[in-house]
């Protein structure tokens, strides 16, 4: 790959590898400086157009750091790299298990009124932030800011989405007078206790305890909200079920789209005819997604998700991410009733 000038942001000091993305730098200039950076540059213009301070933005933007780590990382999530039993095996664990109970006793008055106003049982809100940020434990290691520049300028192939993100991070750090520069995350740019990027921020972050401010670094009420908003929006069915428990052949049926995130288009019969049999008694004009999952024994383990299970994937799009997410949900509700 052969990146010009222009289109690696225009920074007179860059060196960009194709083999491994690697940047380096010839001077001690901020990679990003507005004054040397072509596309800082276009992005402040932009920015400051809509009204926000452009030495603001000059200034954040000189703090911005490039980061190999991160684009390291872009390559290696687990979602495309784990089988089934290995994804499990790393959210199901019986600490994070009980955690995830206690988190729902200590923040029971806002789950409940979650579950309430949006519909989304206070096992699923607790179980998407147990896997994203254990909890708020791990919000992320990155700077924001850092991610999210070299993302937006360096990303191989994403780079106009990240910069999409970049600059919505920018518009939330000025509107709510934080620190841009003092914000961690993940390698992705994704925040707070549930992991928002910073588009998701803007759509759909809600002042859950009415303190006039939409927190999700360090307020929990705010993102019990935010989560169960953001299911709302996607259209979680209240009351409805994440996923059916079924027996299937040893091959995945050829007939049959296997662990899509989309919509569901198959029907309960369509799978039963597939040889996809649900253990229990389904309608069969039900809408499902045929799950096929590997066990750690080699065996196969098979499940029909419902519209609900395709929301999950709205947060990310993996059926394993899904599925891991729905476990917990089950395991940490158990444990709620057993601590009872």
């Amino acid at each position: 790959m052969n990146w010009a000038r222009n289109k690696a942001g225009g920074c007179l000091a860059a060196v960009l590898l194709a083999c491994s993305y690697t940047v380096t730098w010839a001077d001690d200039a901020s990679p990003f400086d507005p004054q040397q950076h072509e596309g800082t540059q276009q992005l402040v213009d932009e920015l400051a157009a809509q009204g926000i301070p452009r030495q603001w933005l000059t200034d954040t933007m000189n703090q911005a750091s490039f980061s190999q780590s991160v684009l390291d990382a872009m390559e290696g999530a687990a979602e495309r790299r784990l089988r089934w039993h290995e994804y499990r095996n790393i959210f199901l664990t019986q600490q994070r298990i009980e955690e995830g109970a206690e988190f729902i006793n200590e923040h029971e008055d806002a789950l409940v009124r979650a579950e309430n106003v949006y519909g989304v049982p206070p096992e699923v809100i607790a179980a998407i932030i147990g896997v994203e940020t254990y909890y708020g434990k791990h919000k992320g290691r990155h700077r924001v800011l850092d991610s999210l520049a070299t993302l937006a300028f360096y990303h191989p192939v994403r780079g106009s989405f990240f910069r999409g993100e970049l600059a919505a991070f920018l518009k939330i750090a000025h509107e709510q007078g934080v620190e841009a520069d003092e914000l961690y995350g993940s390698y992705a740019g994704a925040m707070g206790y549930p992991q928002f990027i910073p588009t998701s921020y803007q759509a759909y972050a809600v002042d859950f305890d009415d303190d006039r401010k939409r927190d999700l670094w360090e307020n929990p009420v705010d993102a019990i909200g935010s989560v169960a908003n953001y299911f709302a929006v996607h259209g979680w069915q209240r009351d409805g079920a994440i996923y059916h428990e079924a027996n299937g052949p040893e091959l995945a049926p050829e007939t049959l789209a296997i662990n899509q995130t989309s919509k569901p288009v198959v029907t309960a019969s369509e799978a039963i005819e597939a040889g996809i049999e649900p253990q229990g008694t389904l309608d069969p004009e039900l809408l499902v997604v045929p799950l096929r999952l590997e066990l750690a024994d080699e065996s196969i383990q098979y499940r029909l998700g419902e519209y609900n299970f395709y929301v999950i994937t709205r947060y990310n799009h993996s059926h394993l991410y899904a599925m891991a997410v729905a476990e917990l949900s089950e395991a940490i509700k158990r444990q709620v009733e057993g601590d009872t």
